[in-house]
């Protein structure tokens, strides 16, 4: 673990493991520990970097809004300062939203993606809603129970969010100027902000490298259609289903997650 600055953010890192570089992105709100469960099994194969958004986790806190461009941008800078000409990506939610835009634009700087029950397609307002209240009252209040609710809303079964994932993220919302912070990354939830960032047929079009699509069985950002849809519109990708998990399948679901991750790096997912 350590910081590093990226574009002017002081971004917290870690990477694990050696071998072809693979990016691991969060969530909105999120933080790297999102993926702590598959450090262990990714880092034997992959050279696994892990990081806070700007505006996310340790990373420096946002003064102003945080739209798409920001993060892209954020992330070509982390590829060039940790010298990985192209990596393969795994972005959850915000991350795969971030993932989708990035190949668009970058196509030669990206090896494979999987994107996690990715963001970046639905506007729905009820799901906008909820996460705008739950994340904020979170972060201007970080309560033992306002932080595990924000979190059991990703989760198929509650009993998931652990004590140490509570404490873990009650860390991070207690920072000084860190509810600032989340008012400026929940400005996609705005539904005119959100629109103009919105992924594209056209860039789902423009996406060139082999690409696995993810979806779970009690996802809260929207129906597995979502995912189908976005596979359909990106040429070659693959679909798969997780059961009994939401919005994090790499914590609910581990070993299903990890297996699928690995299988389709190494070009084994018929």
């Amino acid at each position: 673990m350590r910081y590093i600055d990226v574009a002017g953010w002081r971004t917290r890192v870690l990477e694990v493991g050696q071998g072809r570089p693979l990016i691991l992105m969060h969530g909105s709100g999120g933080h790297l520990e999102a993926y702590l469960r598959n450090l262990r099994a990714l880092s034997q194969k992959f050279r696994v970097i892990a990081y806070d958004f700007p505006g996310h986790g340790y990373t420096t806190h946002a003064v102003e809004d945080l739209e798409l461009p920001t993060y892209v941008e954020h992330l070509l800078a982390l590829m060039d300062i940790l010298d990985i000409d192209k990596a393969s990506l795994d972005g959850e939610s915000l991350g795969g939203w971030v993932a989708v835009k990035f190949a668009a634009r970058h196509p030669e700087r990206v090896d494979q993606i999987v994107l996690n029950t990715p963001g970046g397609t639905m506007a729905r307002p009820e799901v906008m809603e909820r996460i705008r209240t739950l994340s904020q009252e979170a972060a201007d209040d970080p309560t033992p129970e306002r932080v595990r609710r924000r979190l059991e809303w990703l989760m198929a079964d509650p009993a998931s969010v652990t004590d140490e994932l509570v404490d873990l993220r009650r860390s991070v919302y207690s920072q000084p100027g860190f509810a600032r912070s989340m008012r400026h990354i929940l400005c996609l939830q705005d539904p005119e902000i959100r629109r103009r960032n919105l992924v594209t047929d056209e860039e789902l079009a423009a996406v060139r490298a082999p690409t696995l699509v993810l979806w779970t069985s009690h996802d809260p950002s929207g129906p597995a259609q979502a995912g189908k849809d976005m596979a359909a519109k990106i040429t070659g990708a693959k679909f798969r289903f997780i059961d009994n998990a939401g919005h994090w399948p790499q914590w609910e679901q581990v070993e299903a997650f990890d297996e699928l991750m690995i299988q389709f790096l190494d070009g084994g997912l018929q």
